[in-house]
Formats: C-alpha cells, sequence, structure tokens
C-alpha cells in the first residue's frame, strides 16, 4: 500500500467481501487497514513482527493496550510473527499464508503496510547528501552535501527531509504526516524566497481513527525511554500517555481524550521535567514511569 492507485485497487477488492484478508504490519496504517475490514465485517488477520501493535510510534508498553482494542474487535492478531512465504493459485491469486510460526492461514487478500520508503534514488550522484533514510537539511530547511555545506538554492520539505528538530537536541527527525509536511512546506518556501531565513521548530503532531477510537499525539514519543499513564484509564479507552527521556517530557499520546494535549504540548515545548506535575482530577492513583518498550536499534 504506497500511493492513491493502490489505495483505490484495496478499496476495490475489500467490496468483493475477500473471506480473509491478511494485513502484513501493524503501524499505523496497517492498523487502520485493520480497522476498515473489521468495520465492513470482514475477517481479518494483523501479523506483526514486533512485540505490540504501534510499537515503533508509541512504543511497545501503550502498544499492548491496541492489542487488546485490536483482539477485541475481531482481529487475530499475531505479534513476533512474520509472513514467510505466500503461495497462490494457477491464475495467480494468492490463496494462503506461511506465516514464521508455522501456521498456514487460507486467505484471499493481502495488504503489505511495512513502512515508508523514500524516493532518494534520483538524487544519486546529484551532490545533496541521501540516502534510504532521507535528505539531510539543516533547521532552515536547506539541503546539505555529503560534508555537511549547504547546497545553495536547494530545499526539502516533507517525509523526505531530516532536519535537526530542537526537541531532539540536534539530532536528526523526519516525520510521516501531512500536517509537517505543509507545516515545513511553508519554511521551506519562506527561506526560499527571504534572505533571512527560520528555523522549522514546529512540534510534532499527528492523529488517526482506529477501532472506534480517536489517537492524537504531541512531540516525538519515539525518542521516549520511560512513558507513564497520567490521565484516564487503559481499561476504559479514554486515557493520557506522557513520554519521557533522560528526566525530560518529549511526547503525550491522548486516546479520545483530544482536547487536554495542548497543555502537554506547552509543557513538552517548555522541556518541563519528567514525570510531569500535573494534579489531573482524572490522574490514576498511583502513576509510576514503566520502560517505553521501544526496539532497541532505533535509528534515524
Amino acid at each position: 500500500l504506497r500511493d492513491r492507485d493502490d489505495a483505490a485497487r484495496l478499496r476495490s477488492a475489500l467490496a468483493a467481501r475477500p473471506g480473509r484478508v491478511l494485513v502484513v504490519g501493524a503501524g499505523f496504517t496497517g492498523s487502520e487497514v485493520a480497522s476498515s475490514c473489521r468495520e465492513l465485517g470482514l475477517d481479518v488477520t494483523l501479523v506483526h513482527r514486533g512485540p505490540a501493535p504501534l510499537s515503533g510510534a508509541i512504543g511497545g508498553a501503550v502498544g499492548a493496550v491496541f492489542a487488546d482494542v485490536q483482539r477485541d474487535a475481531g482481529v487475530d492478531v499475531r505479534l513476533g510473527t512474520t509472513v514467510a512465504a505466500l503461495d497462490g493459485d494457477d491464475v495467480g491469486r494468492v490463496r494462503r499464508a506461511r506465516l514464521s510460526d508455522g501456521d498456514v492461514l487460507d486467505v484471499d487478500l493481502v495488504v503489505a503496510a511495512l513502512g515508508s520508503v523514500r524516493n532518494t534514488e534520483w538524487l544519486a550522484g546529484s551532490g545533496v547528501a541521501a540516502d534510504e533514510r532521507g535528505v539531510r537539511c539543516d533547521a532552515a530547511c536547506r539541503v546539505l552535501d555529503p560534508r555537511g555545506a549547504v547546497v545553495d538554492g536547494v530545499f526539502a520539505a516533507g517525509d523526505v527531509a531530516r532536519w535537526p528538530h530542537p526537541l531532539h537536541d540536534g539530532g536528526l527527525v523526519s516525520l510521516e504526516h501531512w500536517g509537517n509536511a505543509v507545516e515545513q512546506g511553508a519554511t521551506a518556501a519562506h527561506n526560499a524566497v527571504h534572505a533571512e531565513t527560520r528555523a522549522h521548530t514546529a512540534l510534532p503532531a499527528f492523529w488517526s481513527d482506529q477501532f472506534g477510537l480517536n489517537v492524537k499525539s504531541v512531540g516525538l514519543p519515539s525518542l521516549a525511554d520511560e512513558v507513564m499513564i497520567t490521565q484516564g484509564s487503559p481499561a476504559d479507552r479514554e486515557f493520557v500517555a506522557a513520554y519521557g527521556r533522560g528526566g525530560r517530557l518529549v511526547g503525550a499520546l491522548a486516546v479520545d481524550s483530544p482536547r487536554v494535549l495542548d497543555g502537554y504540548a506547552a509543557l513538552i515545548e517548555a522541556r518541563a521535567p519528567f514525570p510531569p506535575v500535573l494534579n489531573a482530577p482524572d490522574a490514576p492513583g498511583d502513576p509510576a514511569p514503566v520502560d517505553a518498550g521501544f526496539p532497541a536499534s532505533r535509528t534515524r
């Protein structure tokens, strides 16, 4: 699932009422596809190599909540599992999936949602610093060469851009959400036509609707080493999780509680300590940070 044409083909295929849909990858795209399948009354198996759905974006600790949500919705969730092979019939249509745990599933449709691919191959030999992770930029969205020098007149914005965000203390980040592409595009356009540049420092945010829940995040949860529930209850499917790194608040995730995130955003931008002091009336009785459960090999 990569582009609009893929999405159109998927819509037609789902309308044909396949017997079982196999979704490979339980990130936000895969989870949203699985949610849509259940809304259509279709049987769906979700295969994910990580310890929990969404674990790369929100960590395994909070992702475990979404594993329960998906199973409660009737999704056959297979964690720590990959697809070893797909078998087709004589006309080339998929009929079976062989999983790494030895199970063989009868399937009529497979959706691969395995992460983004940044289209930088066309920049090979161009003199800009670009690889499979994206195009390296400075804080003003100006593209850099392999030595770290600014390439005059060349800017990048959106998913393909990697730039130093102040939340990451100079480390490079890339964001895969259209909201960032819009804001970063405006910064790049300003800097292309003005002698005085400005940095792209907008606080990252994204949202998703799946399994009847609204999920919204601010900051950079993926930087965190700890997480804690600060408001509400995962059991009630209405809660806020705060993310910390090195004693500093770096992100927050709200499930069916989007209006409270403005306060968290202000704390994140102020580099507030973690755990945050909120005095929220719906705070859990004894909140305590736990390991966020992000993959050990995180790179940006």
